[in-house]
């Protein structure tokens, strides 16, 4: 397991233009990418972080927003 960087940025970036997914996502879209694309949801966070991507409909009600 990696932390963030590059190829990590660039392989979720190409998941989310495929996904359609530009300045929001959803809690359980986060869960399908892990799962599918075995990418840790970490690096799914600093993605989101980094380009300014809203986290929706969280599981723990940690992003109401």
């Amino acid at each position: 397991m990696c932390k963030f960087c590059e190829a990590s940025e660039a392989m979720i970036k190409e998941i989310f233009d495929k996904m359609g997914i530009t300045d929001t996502i959803t809690c359980p879209q986060a869960h399908d990418i892990v799962e599918t694309y075995a990418i840790d949801f970490a690096d799914i966070g600093a993605y989101c972080d980094n380009n300014h991507v809203k986290i929706r409909a969280c599981k723990l009600g940690c992003f109401k927003h």
